[in-house]
């Protein structure tokens, strides 16, 4: 088509302008448009569907464990590979006159350590809902070791419990940042909650 249009504005001499062969332009420049759109479309689908699976895999990992020291150990053992992290750590609340423990993937820390955790430094607070951000000073002794972004998953454990944390940590500085979705963060953390329930009550 663009061959016929150039034909016949050669044709008609430089002084005639063909308004086909212009809207003819700007079809194919929509069109370019169309099939970029159309590609990141399928593209972004392709990566919602790997990411669903990836956390539906993790999830069934933490109905296998037989009791809470499988549960604690199949989160670096099993979880965190899948997820593709470095780091896979609860934190929880424990009294003040408590003292801190780090025994692998459980880290119990005092009172309020929770809340200083997800705001870094803030002052204002960030409230309950998923954080994700580069890697934080104050979770550096949580991780355990060097890592570059981090996803913080708040834990309501119901009334009379503390808050709980389960932190995610990745060297790769780019893995989680405040643009992306939380949604199958999410997903994992409510199953996480209610599993992590299960044990306690136990």
């Amino acid at each position: 088509m663009r061959a016929l249009v150039a034909a016949r504005e050669a044709e008609l001499g430089e002084n005639v302008i063909d308004i086909r062969g212009r809207a003819m332009q700007a079809l194919e420049q929509r069109l370019d448009r169309l099939e970029s759109a159309h590609e990141s479309v399928i593209s972004a689908a392709y990566e919602n569907q790997a990411g669903t699976q990836t956390v539906h895999r993790a999830v069934l990992s933490l109905l296998e464990p037989m009791d809470f020291a499988g549960f604690l150990e199949t989160l670096e053992t099993d979880v965190a590979p899948i997820l593709r992290v470095e780091t896979l750590k609860l934190v929880m609340e424990a009294p003040e006159d408590a003292a801190p423990s780090d025994t692998g993937p459980l880290v119990v820390m005092p009172t309020g350590s929770v809340g200083r955790l997800i705001a870094a430094g803030r002052k204002a607070p960030r409230g309950d809902d998923i954080v994700l951000r580069r890697a934080s000073p104050e979770t550096l002794g949580v991780h355990g070791t060097e890592v570059r972004s981090e996803a913080l998953l708040p834990l309501d454990l119901g009334p009379g419990r503390r808050p709980a944390l389960l932190v995610m940590g990745s060297r790769d500085v780019g893995r989680f940042s405040p643009a992306q979705g939380t949604d199958l963060l999410r997903f994992f953390a409510q199953v996480f909650r209610l599993v992590l329930i299960g044990w306690l009550r136990g």
